[in-house]
């Protein structure tokens, strides 16, 4: 089944450009060119991706996105002219999972689309091929990582998770006890020449820590390093 995407860009070419590309690759592609309008079609349609302008007129893409983590981990990518690493980082505290600076490459933007989706809706394997129960999923310390599903469960409890949120803890529980440096989450988590700086991650570690609440001290930072999950399998 094709998969949604979600285009907010209030610069009409640029949106026929990226829907031009979507749309050779047998995606379905919704419009909207301003903040309120993106919200409503969110709502009314099952969108499995937003790539999202963050300077349009009316509301701005930070609260779009901002409105949208109330209730929903779907990926979102950030589109942005601004180059101050600051704006960046507040787009990843937000809740995005990935960002694209202007002018970009439409051909880089479809293939980062294409990471998220693939990794965010693996193809369902059959059931003579799939794996045992415990191969699907992620047990430590009270936290249930149900890996076809990407979904967290802290004490029974559910916890919104963004795709790249998600992807740093499962890659942490599933190296429980080894020190992980922060260019091991780039290059496993990104899979693409890195832009920023190492500040992304540790913006995306304390989004984690937060939602954990008092599981937080699982992960441990390692000082000028990166981090550890300690939690009892």
């Amino acid at each position: 089944m094709a998969k949604t995407i979600l285009i907010v860009e209030d610069e009409q070419i640029l949106r026929e450009i990226i829907k031009d590309y979507l749309m050779n690759e047998n995606y379905n592609v919704l419009e909207a060119a301003d903040g309120n309008a993106a919200l409503s079609l969110f709502e009314a349609n099952e969108v499995h991706l937003i790539i999202l302008d963050i300077m349009l007129p009316g509301m701005d893409g930070w609260s779009v996105c901002r409105r949208i983590r109330k209730s929903s981990n779907v990926p979102i990518i950030m589109l942005t002219a601004r180059v101050d690493e600051d704006d960046t980082l507040l787009g990843f505290e937000l809740g995005a999972d990935d960002y694209v600076t202007k002018p970009y490459s439409p051909p880089v933007l479809l293939a980062r689309t294409k990471r998220l989706l693939d990794s965010r809706y693996p193809i369902e394997r059959s059931a003579d091929t799939a794996g045992s129960s415990t191969d699907k999923q992620l047990l430590a310390s009270g936290l249930r990582m149900h890996l076809p599903s990407r979904t967290l469960t802290v004490d029974e409890v559910e916890v919104y998770l963004t795709y790249t949120e998600f992807q740093i803890l499962a890659y942490l529980m599933q190296n429980k006890g080894i020190v992980i440096t922060r260019e091991q989450l780039i290059t496993k988590i990104w899979g693409y020449e890195y832009e920023g700086d190492d500040r992304t991650v540790n913006t995306h570690i304390r989004n984690i820590r937060n939602k954990l609440g008092d599981k937080s001290k699982v992960i441990t930072t390692i000082v000028r390093t990166g981090y550890k999950f300690n939690g009892d399998l």
